[in-house]
């Protein structure tokens, strides 16, 4: 089978990918009209408007249930493993990850759904590990949140990894999965298994990704302190004999002028977000996860409805793109972005800023 290499291994110093498009409202806790709606017919818009400028990566949320308010947000969601087969068929370049809840998926389901994708997408996939921090999603499941997560995922993935490797039915007796003769063929086309990453702002969340995950995901507040993450992971990495890429999540309102950006800014996530929904997650967020520092939630309350949080890129394309270089240059390998409206902004997003950074020497197509 023809196989090219996995796109984030490709050429761009600067991978960059789309996030959230599963999920209606992408990232944005917003009531605007052009709120994204996340049907089907959007997610293949725009996946096939980010495989067509060469982006590397469309990257998926995992939610369960939403975070109430006026549009009940991000309760409608597409599951990732189908949403990714769908998407592997319809796109030709593109990464497509699985962002996958560990304590809620077996993982011998795992590697079949996993192996299936990279068949679909001809050695294209990509695994997100999360472990969870909403207990009421949680509960949908009859699923308890323990404090071990990371332990269990690491039985997870090795599961998984054995699975791949094995030319006979094996057993595995562990602290959470208990197999006999267990097996998953087809193995997945990229060996060991497909290029996996992990979100974590924690100790516990880190080391695993340090330890067992090709990427790891962190958000940070200001320029200044983006670094500090970086040297971090590099840290943990270096004790464990590995190398780990670390990337970040930026939200995006490019206009042609600063003016115009600010203002559609100052529209989406002050004048009309959904602020019944933005206290629901920064509350759920600040207690129950690890995602931010402290004092993201006392100070950007506008970059939780504007984009979960996330690092806002805000204004002309060069300014946007003098933000990449500076996120680069603290040593992140890319970004994953999220839009208001991915099909109606991702076009100027990649016809402005992909030149501009390709005159940096960021991106070489």
């Amino acid at each position: 089978m023809d196989m090219r290499p996995h796109p984030l291994h490709g050429p761009n110093r600067f991978k960059l990918g789309i996030f959230s498009t599963n999920a209606d409202g992408g990232l944005a806790i917003t009531d605007v009209p052009e709120r994204w709606p996340a049907s089907w017919d959007d997610n293949v818009a725009a996946a096939t408007i980010a495989d067509r400028a060469g982006l590397e990566f469309v990257l998926p949320i995992a939610r369960w249930r939403g975070f109430g308010g006026e549009n009940r947000v991000r309760e409608h969601s597409f599951e990732t493993f189908t949403w990714a087969a769908g998407l592997a068929a319809a796109t030709q370049q593109i990464a497509l990850f699985m962002t996958v809840h560990v304590p809620l998926v077996h993982p011998l389901y795992a590697a079949k759904a996993l192996a299936t994708v990279d068949h679909i997408s001809k050695g294209r996939a990509g695994l997100n590990m999360v472990c969870g921090w909403n207990p009421a999603e949680f509960a949908m499941f009859g699923v308890t949140l323990g404090s071990r997560g990371y332990d269990q995922a690491r039985e997870w993935l090795t599961i998984i990894e054995q699975a791949y490797a094995a030319d006979a039915p094996f057993d595995f007796a562990g602290d959470y999965y208990q197999l006999t003769g267990a097996v998953s063929r087809p193995a997945s086309l990229q060996t060991p298994r497909p290029v996996t990453m992990n979100a974590a702002f924690g100790d516990p969340g880190r080391d695993f990704a340090a330890q067992r995950c090709d990427c790891l995901f962190s958000t940070f507040s200001e320029h200044a302190d983006g670094q500090r993450h970086v040297a971090d992971i590099g840290q943990r990495a270096k004790a464990a004999g590995r190398n780990v890429s670390v990337y970040t999540v930026c939200h995006v309102v490019c206009r042609q002028t600063q003016s115009e950006a600010d203002a559609y800014y100052e529209r989406y996530a002050v004048t009309q977000a959904d602020h019944a929904a933005v206290d629901i997650h920064m509350a759920g967020k600040k207690e129950f996860a690890a995602s931010h520092d402290a004092s993201a939630f006392q100070l950007y309350r506008k970059r939780f409805a504007g984009g979960a949080g996330t690092f806002p890129l805000i204004g002309t394309p060069d300014r946007i793109v003098e933000d990449l270089v500076t996120i680069s240059n603290q040593g992140y390998q890319g970004a994953a972005l999220s839009f208001v409206n991915y099909t109606q902004e991702l076009p100027f997003f990649c016809e402005q800023v992909l030149p501009r950074l390709q005159q940096t020497g960021l991106r070489v197509q």
